[in-house]
């Protein structure tokens, strides 16, 4: 399953869910049953999943529902690709990302001004 997304630092459970064709509430059950799903929560509590997160989100769901894996072999398969997985960007890079979220950020918080 190759499906393309749009190119974003950040994305919203529901985009997630959306992508994916799944619940929301499947992405809330995997995250509690695999240990290398935690996203990141925005200041109001709303999750936020890197592209990378995305893909490994891919590649469950394809596991889970075309190779018919079980949870606990699914576990055995991505074990040591979750956060760790996340850590091989340098700490520039990490900084530009949350550059290009504050500039994301802002845009909309003028949008709404506008719209005020």
């Amino acid at each position: 399953m190759n499906t393309s997304f749009p190119d974003k630092m950040y994305y919203k459970i529901g985009e997630v869910a959306q992508l994916l064709g799944v619940r929301t509430s499947v992405l809330r059950f995997w995250e509690g049953e695999f240990s290398f799903l935690k996203p990141d929560k925005s200041s109001t509590g709303q999750r936020l999943y890197t592209k990378k997160e995305v893909e490994i989100l891919q590649e469950v769901k394809r596991l889970l529902y075309t190779e018919k894996y079980t949870l606990e072999g699914v576990k055995k398969r991505l074990s040591g690709r979750g956060k760790n997985f996340f850590k091989n960007e340098s700490p520039q890079d990490t900084s530009r990302d949350q550059s290009l979220l504050l500039k994301e950020i802002k845009a909309e918080l003028l949008a709404l001004r506008c719209q005020l």
